[in-house]
């Protein structure tokens, strides 16, 4: 694709990264079938190739509008596309800076402000989350369903965190929601890296990733949660702490898939970009680890697999795993070989319609998308749904009556004897 980027942007270095990814695009338009929103709303401009017109124009100076914006924001940033891209269109680094310029010429309405501003105080702050989900459990029968749905009633009990007693040790990110929504996820991976010979350990003052105010366009916001994360993660790292952490593990895919890419988001940051790599570098999903101790995780699937029976199960792979990591197929071995029976799920690459914030920036296409992942998924009923990523937990929740857990958390029961 041939540009001529407006003066404004062309010698910044958004705007020589932008720029590369534009002439990278070949208008093949292999994206399209496996963009959600142009499926459900059949308009080339929001397809990724749709999207890269009105964001060349954007570049190159055209006027920006409210009609622009709107066809961003409707982007999932599911970045499917990229997984088929014959070219290797970096199409979701586009998006984070096409918006975040989309913004400072567009604006938002006062309303639009107000609830992007909530989200960003309100998320990545887990004490007060915490305390608002309390409230909104009490008060949860008087609720509106729409809002009711996606309120669980309870968190499942974490259970016990073994104690740091292995020579070999991780780091885990805790995150912004999931200790109080799910904290049995972080739990079950730390007994099952320890029955493994691992400590799983958590860093004092890490917090939010920094995808929640990243994405929505408060850029240095967000690079600020990822300079703490830094802080908080490289005496353990650096200065023998602990003996040295060999890996990050991240049971969120949606933290994992963003705390991978530190090292590309600070690499202008002289302070940081070397500590950033190395972050990166260290940074694995759970699945990814298990992977490499198969030869140490089989024997204890195989004394565990106390009944012929197979357990069905339907596994939403989120995008952030699939397309974000480009994991695939790893985490359904782990779980054919700890004796679980996978159903097909039919279009399994298509977004739950989670996406962050966006099932609630754009609740009537989120709510399309989770009705048709919710019938795939349950379509060979299976006795359990799981998946990798606490947004894609909670929003799969609200659509069904079924159960939904972790992956991880499945394993660990089935390693304990109490899932058969």
């Amino acid at each position: 694709m041939q540009t001529n980027l407006a003066d404004f942007i062309k010698d910044s270095l958004e705007g020589k990264e932008a720029d590369t990814i534009l002439r990278t695009c070949v208008h093949c338009g292999f994206c399209l079938a496996t963009c959600p929103t142009y499926q459900l709303l059949d308009d080339e401009l929001d397809s990724p190739r749709g999207r890269i017109y009105l964001m060349k124009q954007v570049l190159e100076g055209q006027a920006t509008t409210q009609k622009t914006q709107l066809h961003l924001d409707r982007c999932l940033t599911c970045r499917a596309c990229e997984t088929v891209c014959p070219s290797g269109v970096r199409y979701g680094r586009l998006v984070d800076i096409c918006r975040n310029i989309v913004e400072k010429q567009v604006g938002r309405s006062l309303t639009a402000g107000i609830i992007r501003y909530t989200l960003r105080q309100v998320l990545p702050n887990p004490s007060l989350f915490a305390s608002l989900l309390k409230l909104g459990q009490i008060v949860r029968p008087l609720l509106p369903k729409r809002i009711k749905d996606s309120v669980p009633s309870k968190a499942r009990d974490a259970g016990t965190w073994p104690s740091a007693r292995h020579t070999r040790k991780m780091l885990v990110l805790d995150g912004c929601v999931q200790p109080a929504m799910a904290p049995n996820i972080n739990a079950a991976a730390a007994r099952i890296l320890d029955k493994l010979g691992i400590s799983l350990i958590k860093a004092e003052n890490a917090g939010c990733c920094g995808a929640v105010s990243y994405h929505l366009s408060a850029q240095q916001e967000g690079l600020n949660y990822m300079r703490r994360n830094v802080d908080a993660w490289w005496p353990h790292i650096e200065n023998g702490i602990d003996q040295g952490v060999e890996a990050i593990a991240m049971t969120a895919s949606g933290c994992g898939v963003t705390v991978k890419d530190y090292g590309s988001l600070l690499s202008h940051d002289h302070t940081y970009a070397e500590k950033a790599a190395r972050i990166s570098e260290l940074t694995k999903d759970i699945s990814e680890i298990l992977e490499v101790e198969t030869k140490k995780l089989t024997p204890l699937l195989n004394n565990s697999m106390l009944s012929t029976k197979k357990s069905k199960l339907s596994f939403h792979s989120p995008c952030t795993l699939q397309h974000g990591l480009q994991i695939h197929g790893t985490v359904e071995k782990i779980l054919t070989t700890a004796g679980f029976d996978l159903t097909f799920v039919q279009d399994a690459h298509l977004c739950c319609g989670s996406a962050g914030t966006y099932s609630i920036l754009q609740p009537q296409l989120s709510k399309q998308l989770l009705r048709n992942k919710i019938v795939e998924l349950e379509s060979s009923s299976p006795s359990q749904i799981v998946t990798a990523n606490i947004g894609c937990l909670v929003h799969l929740q609200s659509g069904t009556s079924s159960t939904i857990k972790h992956w991880i958390e499945v394993l660990d029961e089935k390693l304990r004897g109490h899932y058969v």
